[in-house]
């Protein structure tokens, strides 16, 4: 353990939560609105912020402007589960979850615009990885098809 960042574990376990998301969505009833669904993972989210948030900062008053960027992460943060927990409902996994992977452009976009931060190599390196992944998943998957319909 002691060449591993709580950083890496704390990414570890997004992917892990996240990939569990995905998965559980996939179960839940179709009556059910999707936006209910969206709105508990949003508050899913929260506590486990609020819980680390607790454990591991100081509070500090937050100014106009870190109100402003929380309530747009919010907004963002609950149409984004509702339109992949909707996608993920409607469409079979293997045609979504490419798109999954274009979260990682748009965290380079908001780093890059709300934080003044490009990426560092290690970054890239891993945000390579993680599109190259995707393409090969895709690219396995259109040939399993394709191999498919021949056979």
């Amino acid at each position: 353990m002691q060449g591993i960042s709580v950083y890496a574990l704390l990414a570890l376990g997004n992917a892990t939560f996240a990939a569990a998301r995905d998965l559980a969505g996939r179960r839940v009833a179709a009556e059910v609105p999707g936006m209910i669904v969206a709105i508990s993972a949003v508050v899913v989210v929260l506590i486990g912020a609020g819980a680390a948030h607790l454990v591991s900062e100081r509070w500090v008053m937050p100014g106009a402007h870190h109100l402003l960027l929380m309530a747009g992460a919010g907004f963002f943060l609950i149409f984004g589960h509702f339109f992949i927990f909707m996608a993920y409902r409607i469409g079979p996994t293997s045609a979504v979850a490419p798109f999954y992977y274009c979260f990682t452009v748009w965290a380079v976009i908001s780093g890059l615009l709300v934080f003044g931060q490009f990426p560092n190599a290690l970054a890239i390196c891993g945000i390579l990885l993680v599109v190259g992944s995707g393409l090969t998943i895709v690219s396995l998957d259109q040939r399993q098809r394709r191999l498919a319909v021949v056979a």
